[in-house]
């Protein structure tokens, strides 16, 4: 089964909202989550595509998170388990819209070859506050982690030209174990298993972020408090 990149989306943090909207989700706020689906070549760099920005950068963005790349089929889940039929393709703020490739899929550490590039997988994503906000429903980033439905951020080793509707070629998988399903699992469900975590934390693939992250948990047994990431000012 081939590994597509249906369609490839980019775009540059804007503000949108009202200052004095009496609902925190109405206020104003600034994002690059808003992307366009772009035809043609796009340069991958070593910290993003080319036309591409986050707002928030201590983050978003950066070398480990240069790619982020989300599974094509997961909207029909939130359409259908949810009703929200406005999240299409892009919606969540991807760069990269796959087919074919779930979490189960995915390993920490795989290296792929697309196009001209070689990019590898450093870390899940843990969704933040802002998809919830742009669809207007306060506990979708705690249902896109629950649901292991999070997608994934690729570091760019070789940086080149891709298009859309190019494949994914795996050129190694060092660490088979670390599925990106798997990852969620260790850090959003079973948090009280310390030996995974420390297991997970010292793969070498592993963004250091998440490094941590999970090191604090083994060290302090502290696995943190996911509210303000997962609701920040929409409460």
């Amino acid at each position: 089964m081939n590994f597509l990149v249906q369609q490839i989306f980019t775009g540059k943090p804007k503000t949108v909202g009202e200052k004095e909207a009496a609902s925190p989700m109405e206020r104003e706020w600034k994002s690059g989550i808003f992307k366009e689906a772009i035809s043609g070549e796009i340069w991958v760099g070593r910290t993003n595509l080319e036309g591409d920005g986050q707002a928030d950068l201590k983050n978003h963005g950066g070398p480990e998170k240069a790619v982020f790349a989300y599974p094509v089929e997961h909207y029909s889940f939130f359409h259908q388990e949810y009703g929200l039929t406005a999240m299409q393709a892009g919606g969540m703020g991807e760069n990269l819209s796959l087919l074919n490739m779930l979490e189960r899929d995915v390993c920490i550490g795989d290296t792929y070859e697309i196009g001209g590039a070689l990019i590898q997988v450093s870390q899940p994503r843990q969704p933040c506050w802002k998809p919830a906000r742009r669809f207007k429903r306060k506990d979708l980033s705690l249902l896109i982690q629950n649901s292991g439905k999070t997608g994934w951020y690729f570091r760019v080793l070789q940086e080149g030209f891709i298009h859309a509707g190019q494949t994914l070629t795996l050129v190694s998988r060092p660490a088979p174990e670390w599925t990106i399903a798997n990852c969620n699992h260790v850090m959003h469900v079973n948090k009280e298993d310390i030996e995974q975590a420390a297991a997970l934390a010292a793969c070498e693939w592993l963004a250091t972020n998440w490094k941590n992250t999970l090191n604090k948990r083994v060290q302090l047994g502290d696995s943190g408090n996911p509210a303000k990431r997962l609701y920040g000012p929409n409460e």
